[in-house]
């Protein structure tokens, strides 16, 4: 699939004409997007590529709205949700039983976080899931404790954000430094006789080729589990999982209730229950695919 399927009217136009170019691109029904990706599946058709991919751009636009707060270029940042969305279009499996949007959130958000953390000068991510999630919802957890301001957060803070996602206090503490901090040029001149720039000592750390492909690979392996995992739901379970799992911004349970007419608690019920069949599932598949040691 060509890359200008998704980018025949970029953000190169300037934004808010490409925004505006975007909503003329009609929605799909249910069964018309069963039928273009069949299309696309099985005979490679491009015009049933480019109608999956122009009736999503607004979705990519949405998610591109959530890391405007890493001062990189919002066009910039929707082109490489563009190329995330294409990536979805082309492994997308119309018979797994569940929307594109659904699937192609995974592939925009890592097309988006790949890029913010490629560009952020002052952050040299490590490799570990949880580091990455600490550094996309900092923000997030700081403006919920009201916590916003410049210096160092407060010891409970730091121990309820630690616990919440998984990470130590002290890399808490190191990641609220590093986004605080002023961004600073390679180029500065250091040593007495200013004979050397700051980048002559820096060391090369960029990931390897091997590295890069690796990680790619897992996450290509993760996402056919979860499609295979998500046909074993039924109906319900598989919307709420939806609603409340892969959505950017998740579907309340007093919403989910009032749509089904039970309980909230019953949601949250069949949400636990549902979650834990995907584990059930995406676990036993890995399994016997070898990308887990059998238990």
């Amino acid at each position: 699939m060509s890359r200008a399927v998704a980018l025949s009217v970029g953000p190169e136009l300037g934004l808010q004409r490409y925004l505006d170019e975007i909503r003329k691109f009609p929605m799909l029904q249910k069964d018309e997007e069963y039928m273009l990706a069949r299309r696309w599946r099985e005979h490679e058709d491009p015009v049933a590529a480019e109608r999956l991919v122009t009736s999503h751009l607004r979705l990519v636009a949405k998610m591109a709205h959530g890391y405007r707060g890493y001062g990189l270029p919002l066009a910039e940042v929707i082109s490489e949700g563009n190329i995330g969305l294409m990536q979805a279009v082309k492994k997308f499996d119309p018979e797994k039983g569940f929307r594109l949007a659904t699937y192609a959130m995974w592939w925009i958000r890592a097309a988006i976080q790949e890029y913010v953390l490629r560009s952020w000068s002052l952050v040299k991510m490590g490799t570990t899931a949880a580091q990455k999630k600490l550094f996309f919802n900092l923000r997030r957890m700081k403006g919920q404790m009201q916590a916003l301001e410049e210096g160092d957060l407060k010891p409970d803070q730091v121990a309820t954000i630690a616990h919440k996602l998984a990470v130590t206090a002290d890399e808490v503490v190191s990641m609220n430094r590093r986004l605080g901090g002023p961004d600073a040029s390679l180029n500065v001149r250091v040593g007495e006789d200013g004979g050397a720039e700051w980048q002559d000592w820096l060391a090369q750390e960029e990931e390897t080729q091997e590295t890069r492909l690796g990680e790619r690979e897992e996450f290509t392996n993760r996402m056919a589990l979860l499609q295979d995992a998500m046909s074993g739901l039924n109906d319900r379970e598989r919307h709420i999982i939806q609603e409340r799992r892969l959505r950017e911004d998740p579907v309340t349970l007093e919403d989910l209730a009032a749509e089904y007419g039970v309980s909230r608690e019953r949601i949250r019920q069949i949400e636990v229950r549902a979650f834990e069949k995907l584990q059930k599932a995406m676990r036993e598949a890995a399994e016997a695919r070898g990308l887990l040691p059998a238990a």
